[in-house]
């Protein structure tokens, strides 16, 4: 009987002690170091917005969160990287236009923006904007297509890249504006591009907005539309107020490895939405020209499968043979 007794008593003993183990609540995200992955160089506005984001991350969840700069490809090799990275949330990429548009100009890429990566957030964004060497006479959208029309051979256009600047100018040019005998130049990088315009080497130039602000503001360039409204030259006219239905703006976003907790996606997306409007944030976001946003995951997933579309359609529609 004792000894009976005696048994009952340890195991009911055990059965608390698992019973209390069990109902030992989870610490919640983060609990150690968050990498965040820039697949660019350092220094461009993706790389800094994501250095801020960082930062007020890990005062708010009480972790360390840090970028590495994984560059190579337009992208390419730092997504790869996540895209095989463990789905827990410690591994993250912030990501610009290039991440949906590799798809579509990579044959061999090896990932699947769509299927292998999980949508967190749009972060922000910023328009595109055309504008002119003081040189070119045209005050506005149909003024240089007119002149280009009359003089084809005397201008042509610096655009950066051979992925989304490339389709997005070529669509503007050749698609909407039917300007297929104006030269594009291409260059590896924004800084590049504007100097030649600068020097009248180039006569236009489509680029996004934020590298070209001192130079629109000391009437080195002359802007003629932009591709969305911005605070920062509410006089530029859009695209659309041209007549032309161009709204490619400019996105940084963070996506995770497919298959990321949707606990710590709501998480990460929560926090994004109070940070990029605290004043110091909002400020720096104004600094660099861009606008904050911050849409749920499924938007931001919705926004990579319609980018995915439209650019596979302008690569055809302008006979872009893909890499």
């Amino acid at each position: 009987m004792k000894r009976g007794l005696i048994f009952c008593i340890f195991g009911a003993m055990l059965l608390a002690s698992g019973r209390s183990h069990s109902q030992q609540p989870t610490k919640p995200y983060p609990t150690r170091q968050v990498r965040i992955v820039v697949p660019y160089p350092a220094g461009g506005a993706t790389d800094l917005i994501a250095r801020l984001l960082s930062q007020k991350l890990g005062e708010r969840l009480g972790q360390s969160f840090f970028v590495e700069n994984v560059n190579g490809a337009d992208g390419v090799v730092g997504a790869g990287q996540v895209s095989q990275a463990t789905p827990d949330g410690y591994t993250l990429l912030v990501v610009a236009n290039d991440f949906a548009v590799a798809s579509v100009t990579n044959s061999n890429l090896p990932y699947d923006p769509v299927k292998n990566f999980s949508p967190v957030s749009i972060i922000a964004t910023t328009p595109e904007v055309v504008a002119v060497n003081p040189s070119v006479p045209a005050k506005n959208i149909k003024e240089l297509v007119d002149l280009i029309k009359a003089a084809p051979a005397k201008y042509n256009y610096a655009a950066v890249g051979l992925g989304f600047g490339q389709l997005s100018a070529e669509r503007l040019f050749k698609l909407d504006l039917k300007l297929d005998g104006l030269e594009r130049v291409p260059f590896n990088g924004g800084a590049p591009a504007i100097n030649s315009t600068l020097a009248g080497d180039t006569q236009i130039i489509h680029i996004g907005l934020a590298p070209l602000v001192p130079f629109l503001s000391s009437d080195k360039l002359r802007p003629l539309a932009v591709t969305s409204r911005t605070e920062a030259f509410p006089e530029i006219p859009t695209l659309r107020e041209s007549g032309i239905p161009d709204d490619s703006d400019l996105i940084i976003g963070m996506v995770a490895p497919a298959g990321t907790p949707s606990d710590v996606i709501s998480t990460l997306q929560k926090q994004i939405a109070q940070i990029i409007v605290l004043p110091d944030v909002k400020s720096t976001l104004d600094k660099l020209s861009y606008q904050p946003v911050a849409s749920a995951p499924s938007e931001f997933g919705n926004q990579i499968k319609h980018d995915i579309a439209v650019w596979s359609k302008v690569m055809k529609d302008v006979n872009i043979t893909v890499n």
